[in-house]
């Protein structure tokens, strides 16, 4: 499975995510997932999934990239030391690799930052990001530390952050990462089923395919279930030809928002 840099390691660009991710048939999905090179796992205080993830990494804490996230209201320089300390608890891990603001707040981010900044220092985390930031907030932010991701709603229907936050995430080295990139299904017919069918995959697989075929882009699909976990790591060895990616960009073209599209 291909892997690029984020965080200052390399990890896979299909990891992962837990949104709503609980009891044993999760946890034997994130194991296979690890199992499958999904490494990249994405978890939040707010999803109450912490627990779920400690019982699948349970041994094998060092073969991943555990990334969690601190609720807004928490996050002044305080409330995120805090809040990490309870993730790292929940998590039954002394370190995190990459740790993010889940949405811009009241609180003011430099107190965030120094949060983050503290939290490093203590190696309690290796890396630090935001979600659901636009290109102005991620500038923002990039002026007061070291951003290592920008995590953005990134979908074969909501392809607005191709246009407007990847350039700026290219422009300062920080990687984007699209989660939910099923929202709001996929058909069951037309130009994605069509290169689904002329590569022998899924449109599962296609779509994730397609919306890691930029460089310095990551997706992390729920794994709530083993097979969908099977089908999401067999994307990583799917090849879009110049004129499939074409057809699917006419398929699903750039909707541009007035605002960030969330999920």
């Amino acid at each position: 499975m291909e892997k690029r840099r984020f965080g200052g390691v390399l990890v896979p660009v299909i990891g992962q995510g837990t949104w709503k991710l609980h009891g044993r048939e999760a946890v034997e999905a994130l194991r296979l997932g690890i199992d499958l090179g999904l490494t990249h796992i994405d978890t939040a205080e707010m999803y109450g999934t912490e627990e779920t993830v400690a019982q699948a990494i349970e041994g094998r804490r060092d073969e991943v990239f555990l990334v969690s996230r601190v609720l807004p209201s928490n996050a002044t320089r305080r409330g995120t030391v805090a809040a990490c300390e309870r993730s790292l608890s929940r998590l039954r891990t002394d370190r995190l690799d990459c740790y993010l603001l889940h949405w811009p707040g009241q609180h003011p981010l430099e107190g965030t930052i120094a949060g983050f900044e503290e939290l490093v220092e203590a190696g309690k985390i290796r890396s630090y990001g935001v979600s659901n930031f636009d290109e102005d907030q991620l500038r923002e932010a990039a002026g007061l530390g070291n951003i290592a991701c920008d995590q953005v709603l990134y979908s074969m229907k909501e392809r607005h952050v191709e246009e407007r936050v990847l350039p700026v995430c290219r422009e300062l080295g920080i990687a984007l990462v699209g989660y939910s990139p099923f929202d709001g299904g996929l058909p069951e017919s037309g130009a994605l089923a069509a290169v689904a069918a002329e590569l022998r995959a899924t449109t599962r697989q296609v779509a994730l395919a397609f919306l890691t075929r930029l460089e310095g882009t990551f997706t992390i699909p729920k794994a709530s279930r083993v097979e969908h976990v099977r089908e999401n790591a067999g994307a990583g060895a799917l090849k879009l030809s110049k004129a499939q990616i074409d057809r699917l960009d006419k398929a699903y073209p750039i909707h541009l928002r007035r605002e960030l599209p969330t999920s």
